[in-house]
């Protein structure tokens, strides 16, 4: 799949992605539950934002949401997500594994979450607002100036959105999919793909607004080790709570854990986030400092290919783990004070 960065004319057809999406929602519509949960204005134009199901529809299955395009410039987030898609929708035409996979697990997709911002190849949606820090949440340590979100202006980077006002349709739209299709099912796994951020790609567990660990910091540890275990040669990922990078305001995922941490007990949801670090693909081609849309995304076509099957075995093993939760998701009350305080030394005394 190649998908190239937007041309300066604003029409539908820059937006490959969507062109993309459609295209996979129509050759695997055997496959796939789709609707429009909302509708965004861009342009003059009207963007849908989709969300697609797929396997089963049983209440007490566990789900996987895989979600990406929150920063319009991060494409790379929403073409790993397309990439899967299609190698799942055509491996569900021969194989009968996969069939019997979907048998147990739910998967949910919301690959272009921002596609106003995506089509004006910014950060922000066609507001000004950076989804990511517009959650009304505010956080509970100190956050970088500017970059760990604020209310000063629309026409600066990483803007909040004004105090008092709802938070915008593309977040919206994103908190009603995972307080409907994720947090009412017994467990659940989201992961959010972001480019930009080190040279190391890394998994992040909330919080995003204080240092303070979550509750669920045992199965956070649990995770990391499983998938160690499993792929002892994967050590290009960093596992860690994303205040160990950087915290800041109006976190989406921190706001959406606490919410489903009000039902916990009959209901556990952990959120992720994948950064890929996109400062590796810099340092390869430092002409890519001079262009906005090459900061987050890879150009060379061979660094893109690479990038689109690296996170592979990384879906595909959240999808086994939520299938089989049940056998790595410790119920041992002793188990869990162990690992969370192993959590706890390898996270967060250091960073005291």
């Amino acid at each position: 799949m190649t998908l190239n960065a937007p041309s300066s004319q604003n029409t539908y057809e820059n937006l490959p992605e969507l062109v993309e999406l459609e295209r996979l929602m129509e050759t695997g519509h055997r496959f796939i539950r789709s609707s429009v949960v909302s509708t965004i204005t861009s342009n003059h134009l009207k963007l849908p934002i989709y969300t697609l199901e797929m396997g089963s529809n049983r209440p007490s299955s566990p789900v996987l949401g895989l979600f990406g395009g929150v920063h319009g410039v991060e494409r790379i987030g929403s073409q790993v997500i397309l990439s899967f898609l299609a190698t799942l929708l055509h491996r569900l035409t021969w194989d009968p594994m996969l069939h019997e996979q979907f048998e147990h697990i739910r998967l949910v997709f919301m690959p272009i979450i921002n596609p106003g911002g995506m089509s004006q190849n910014t950060r922000c949606n066609p507001n000004g607002v950076d989804l990511m820090r517009n959650a009304p949440i505010s956080a509970m340590d100190k956050v970088p100036f500017l970059i760990g979100g604020h209310r000063i202006s629309r026409h600066l980077p990483w803007f909040r959105g004004r105090q008092g006002d709802e938070m915008e349709a593309e977040a919206l739209a994103l908190c009603q999919v995972v307080k409907e299709r994720l947090m009412t099912q017994p467990f659940s796994i989201s992961l959010d793909c972001h480019s930009g951020f080190g040279i190391k790609d890394r998994v992040w567990f909330p919080y995003a607004r204080t240092f303070k660990p979550i509750p669920d910091l045992a199965t956070a540890f649990q995770l990391q080790n499983l998938f160690f275990q499993s792929y002892p040669n994967h050590h290009f990922y960093i596992f860690e709570p994303q205040s160990q990078s950087y915290t800041t305001h109006g976190d989406l995922w921190d706001y959406l854990y606490d919410e489903g941490g009000d039902i916990a007990g009959k209901h556990r949801y952990l959120p992720l986030t994948l950064e890929m670090g996109s400062w590796t693909w810099v340092k390869k081609n430092p002409r890519q400092l001079f262009n906005f849309f090459s900061l987050f995304n890879p150009v060379k076509p061979h660094r893109h290919a690479r990038i689109l099957r690296r996170h592979i075995v990384l879906f595909e093993f959240l999808m086994s783990a939520c299938r089989s939760h049940i056998n790595w998701v410790s119920k041992d009350p002793t188990v869990n004070r162990l690992d969370e305080q192993k959590a706890i030394e390898m996270w967060y005394d250091h960073a005291n």
